[in-house]
């Protein structure tokens, strides 16, 4: 009974290792804005980042996790869960569009890397949007993604733009 436990248990774990290293598990963990480019979906938004003025100095986990350790992982796996019933129940949007929480994350990471400028305005950035509240992105939402919709520039290195 042992021997067959063992075995189950180890073939178990074997497929495991064998789902994660085809899929390219381990590169999700990361920070690389490719990897988040693995879903056609998402072609028009990496573009739109890539050609865009914050692709100099961040990527798509800078803006769209939160940056404590246990947090970012907990809602980059959250997301993983969300595209991954989206693409197998065929669930996929047209446009994406962020949810509440998301926007919250972002919000937060504006203040947090804007704080100087933040503080130099005279009215109040918050979280919610109440009447005198807005969010970041209600002004300046094509600062991060450039223009909405699909990009006709093909996938180029910086270098060859200029």
């Amino acid at each position: 009974m042992r021997f067959a436990l063992l075995l189950g248990v180890l073939a178990l774990l074997a497929v495991l290792v064998v789902g994660m290293y085809v899929t390219g598990f381990t590169d999700y963990l990361g920070n690389n804005p490719s990897t988040c480019n693995n879903c056609h979906v998402m072609d028009s938004v990496y573009e739109n980042w890539y050609h865009a003025g914050h692709r100099q100095w961040t990527t798509c986990n800078d803006c769209h996790t939160p940056h404590a350790l246990i947090p970012k992982y907990y809602i980059k796996a959250l997301s993983g869960y969300h595209h991954v019933s989206a693409f197998l129940l065929g669930d996929i949007p047209t446009a994406i569009r962020a949810r509440e929480s998301s926007r919250k994350i972002v919000q937060e990471n504006c203040l947090r890397c804007h704080e100087q400028t933040v503080d130099n305005l005279d009215w109040q950035m918050a979280y919610t949007q109440n009447e005198n509240e807005r969010y970041c992105v209600s002004c300046h939402r094509n600062t991060a993604h450039g223009e909405r919709g699909v990009s006709i520039l093909p996938y180029q290195h910086m270098e060859e733009n200029k």
